[in-house]
C-alpha cells in the first residue's frame, strides 16, 4: 500500500472461505478500520452466504456494504438477448456475474482510493476455474500461492485459538454460486485430490510420466495438465501474487503461451 500511495483495501466478500481468509489477513495486516467488504449477491447467492459474510464483518468490526447485482445482471442479459440471434449460453451467463462484481469493486476503488484485494486461490488459477476480468481482477493476489486445501487449513488453524471465521463458511460446500445448485465438484476433482496432483506438478516439477508413476490417475493427470496449459494466458493477466511457496505463479512460474 505504501508503494502505491494507498491506505485502505476493499474485498469482495462472497460467503466462501477464500474471501473470508483474505478479509481476515487484511484485518491482521492493516486493522479493521482500513478494510471494507462489499457483498454483491445475485439471485443465485444463498441466504447463508450473505448471513455468514455479515457475521464475519461483525466479528472483526469490518465495515460492509451490500450491492446486489441482480438488476444489472438482468439488464446485461436483456441487452445481449436483443443483439444476438441465439440464446445466451450458460457459461456466458455465469461469467457475466463475476465481471459485474469486478465492475463494482473497481468503481469503489476509483471512488475511495482503496486497493481491491483479489481472493482467487492457487488451485483455481492453476486450472482456470476463474473468470478473466472478473474474480481474477484486483491490485494484489493475496492467497494466489495457497491451494484450496491450504486455505481451509489456515482458517482451521486460526479458529483453534479464537473464532476468526464463522463455522458456516468452513462447513459449506465450495461453490461459485453462479447457477442453481452449483458446486465446484461439478467441474473439478475433489480439492484434496486436485491439490496433491498440482503440488507434485508445480512445486515438485513432475511431468506426466512421473505423476502417473507417483500414483495419480492417468486420465486425471492428462485432464489437469491440459487445464493447466490452457489457462496460462489467464495467469499472465493475474494481479501480483504474494509468494509463500517454492514456486508461485508469476516470477516463480515461467511458461510460454504457445
Amino acid at each position: 500500500l505504501r508503494s502505491t500511495g494507498g491506505e485502505r483495501v476493499v474485498v469482495g466478500l462472497s460467503g466462501g472461505v477464500d474471501s473470508a481468509v483474505v478479509t481476515c489477513l487484511a484485518v491482521m495486516a492493516l486493522g479493521a478500520d482500513r478494510v471494507t467488504a462489499l457483498l454483491m449477491p445475485s439471485g443465485y447467492s444463498s441466504e447463508r452466504s450473505v448471513t455468514d459474510s455479515l457475521a464475519l464483518c461483525a466479528l472483526h468490526g469490518v465495515s460492509s456494504q451490500i450491492l446486489p447485482i441482480e438488476a444489472s445482471f438482468v439488464a446485461v442479459k436483456n441487452t445481449l438477448a436483443g443483439a444476438w440471434e441465439e440464446p445466451i449460453a450458460s457459461l456466458t451467463e455465469e461469467n457475466i456475474q463475476p465481471r459485474l462484481r469486478a465492475l463494482l469493486l473497481m468503481a469503489y476503488s476509483n471512488q475511495y482510493g482503496d486497493m481491491w484485494l483479489n481472493s482467487s486461490n492457487k488451485s483455481e488459477a492453476a486450472v482456470g476455474y476463474s473468470t478473466l476480468y472478473g474474480d481474477m481482477g484486483g491490485g494484489l493476489s493475496v492467497i494466489g500461492d495457497l491451494y484450496k486445501t491450504q486455505v481451509y487449513a489456515l482458517a482451521a488453524a486460526w479458529n483453534l485459538h479464537r473464532l476468526w471465521i464463522p463455522h458456516g463458511i468452513l462447513e459449506a460446500a465450495p461453490s461459485a454460486e453462479l447457477k442453481p445448485n452449483q458446486l465446484d465438484s461439478d467441474s473439478l476433482p475433489p480439492y484434496p485430490v486436485l491439490d496433491a496432483l498440482l503440488m507434485d506438478c508445480i512445486e515438485g516439477g513432475m511431468d506426466q510420466g512421473a505423476l502417473e508413476a507417483a500414483g495419480h490417475q492417468p486420465a486425471l493427470v492428462q485432464k489437469v495438465l491440459g487445464m493447466l496449459r490452457k489457462s496460462e494466458y489467464k495467469r499472465y493477466q493475474m494481479p501480483p501474487v504474494l509468494r509463500v511457496s517454492s514456486r508461485s505463479f508469476g516470477r516463480g512460474w515461467r511458461r510460454s503461451l504457445v
